[in-house]
């Protein structure tokens, strides 16, 4: 039973180190930075990393509040879920993305799930939460690395709601930062844009604001070449194509609106003319947006050419998408020769994070092995090898038989049979029937005792077709073929179940005092502050 309890915990801690650990490993070590066509790396195969800035892309973690999964505030079941799904975020942040060592992240947007609806107080403790989870005061006080951030439409919601409640864009700012700006990464210029807004009412202020920015940064010539950043995706025809790394339906154009003031409440993508507007405006070599939660590749047509769209699936395994994402985008840090693309100073690449959910299957599929092996596993050991090796032995017998010609001998006058009395644990006696051969010179008294073994043949079949003993007693004849001559009594079976009950228990208490302390020091050495 030790050596079974043993095994068993030692299967338990390497799924668990698997899956609370080594499982965030292997993005950082499968996912490697793309290099730019124009850096020398592409050239000379060496990796030079100073040619060009890696910026991490990462969008939509929605944490979870009061609004999400129709739970109770503060109930039990939603501090769980927000548990754990925060410390998914924060292990792929800390152990995916940070290793790979970037010099910029970039946040797509949706970093709260209900951020218009929150009261100040709640909305404190999301921004918190979202500190917490992306080691925002750790980055900001002890590395270089530069965050920007990009507003979504779970953090001050649509045209609709800005009229209503400018408080939500106030404490957004507060935190964030400005919803229009841009900024430059090495030799490309990436512009940031509220898509919020985009479609608004032209007498809302905030609408007008970011065509103004817009505007402004059409105006400003500049050989760099831009990144559009948006959390609503662009404009694209209904059922179009998405690439092969999208893994759930795609979504069509939608777009609510309230009817007092033919605000917008809701939309899926910008609409068609301010897809266009901003094409034309900022001429972009590359797009990149969030809010779909999945991935989704297209290439926008503009009067400048063709454009590609990348949107990113969301960085939580909670928001719909069981492959949850991020990307590695490098910039050139070298001006373009003349002649080449804009897009040349570009690289992007996706990483996907564990699949959280198959984790959490697996880990109830060994529960349910454990529990079978531990209350079906023979009482004596392992024993399948003793069977087979006596299995293997009599077909070898019937075959050498059969080609003997003569047939099976039923009973040979020069062996003798001698029984040994074994007693088990439940007081039950066992004969245990052994073959042996004698020389032909010896006389039949001389063999009818031998050190003190009942091997008499008149008293072995008493004793084998004796029904009167109530003894339980089991005939083993041969090497392992057990032939029961009675029935257990109710009271032997209830032995036998309470003590494989008492084995399984056993089994299970040992797994858990050594894999429960195990999986705790997993759970809080990535949630405890470093």
């Amino acid at each position: 039973m030790l050596k079974l309890a043993v095994f068993l915990s030692l299967i338990w801690a390497l799924t668990l180190l698997y899956g609370e650990m080594f499982s965030f490993w292997v993005p950082f070590l499968s996912c490697s930075w793309p290099h730019p066509p124009s850096s020398s790396s592409m050239s000379d195969g060496v990796d030079h990393q100073r040619d060009y800035v890696k910026i991490a892309v990462l969008t939509d973690p929605q944490l979870m509040d009061r609004t999400s999964l129709h739970l109770a505030p503060k109930s039990f079941a939603l501090e769980a879920a927000q548990f754990y799904t925060y410390l998914y975020m924060r292990r792929a942040f800390l152990s995916s993305i940070l290793p790979s060592k970037p010099d910029i992240i970039l946040f797509l947007g949706d970093y709260f799930d209900g951020g218009p609806f929150l009261s100040d107080e709640e909305w404190q403790e999301s921004w918190s939460r979202f500190k917490h989870i992306f080691d925002i005061d750790m980055l900001e006080q002890t590395t270089n690395i530069k965050l920007y951030y990009l507003a979504g439409n779970h953090d001050i919601g649509y045209a609709a709601f800005h009229s209503r409640m400018p408080e939500v864009i106030k404490r957004y700012e507060k935190a964030f930062g400005a919803r229009n700006y841009q900024f430059t990464a090495g030799k490309v210029d990436f512009i940031t844009i509220d898509a919020q807004t985009l479609d608004g009412h032209p007498q809302n202020n905030l609408t007008p604001a970011t065509w103004e920015f817009v505007k402004n940064v059409s105006k400003h010539l500049s050989s760099n070449p831009r990144v559009l950043l948006t959390h609503i995706p662009l404009y694209r025809p209904d059922q179009t194509a998405c690439g092969s790394y999208r893994s759930s339906s795609i979504i069509n154009q939608r777009i609510n609106r309230a009817a007092q003031d033919n605000e917008i409440l809701y939309q899926n993508y910008i609409t068609e003319k301010g897809t266009n507007d901003l094409l034309d405006s900022i001429k972009p070599a590359l797009i990149l947006s969030g809010h779909d939660h999945d991935q989704c590749t297209v290439i926008h047509k503009s009067k400048y050419g063709s454009v590609k769209e990348h949107t990113l699936g969301t960085i939580s395994w909670q928001q719909g998408n069981l492959f949850p994402s991020y990307m590695l985008l490098s910039a050139s840090n070298l001006i373009l020769p003349n002649g080449s693309m804009p897009e040349e100073a570009i690289s992007t690449k996706v990483c996907f994070l564990p699949v959280q959910l198959y984790i959490y299957i697996w880990y109830i599929l060994l529960f349910v092995m454990t529990l079978l092996i531990a209350v079906l596993w023979p009482t004596n050991g392992v024993l399948f090898p003793h069977y087979l090796d006596g299995f293997l032995r009599n077909v070898r017998g019937l075959i050498s038989s059969s080609f003997s010609g003569g047939g099976k001998k039923l009973k040979s006058e020069d062996e003798i049979y001698e029984y040994e009395e074994i007693w088990d644990a439940e007081g039950s006696m066992h004969l245990i029937k052994k073959t042996f051969k004698v020389s032909s010179t010896c006389s039949s008294d001389s063999a009818s005792v031998e050190r003190g073994n009942a091997i008499m043949r008149s008293v072995a079949r008493k004793q084998e077709t004796d029904t009167s003993n109530p003894a339980d007693v089991t005939l083993l004849i041969g090497s392992d073929t057990a032939v029961k001559a009675l029935p257990r009594t109710n009271k032997s079976k209830t032995k036998m179940v309470i003590r494989r009950l008492v084995r399984t228990l056993s089994i299970i208490s040992i797994i858990a005092a050594f894999n429960i302390p195990l999986y705790m020091m997993l759970l809080f050495k990535d949630w405890i502050d470093k």
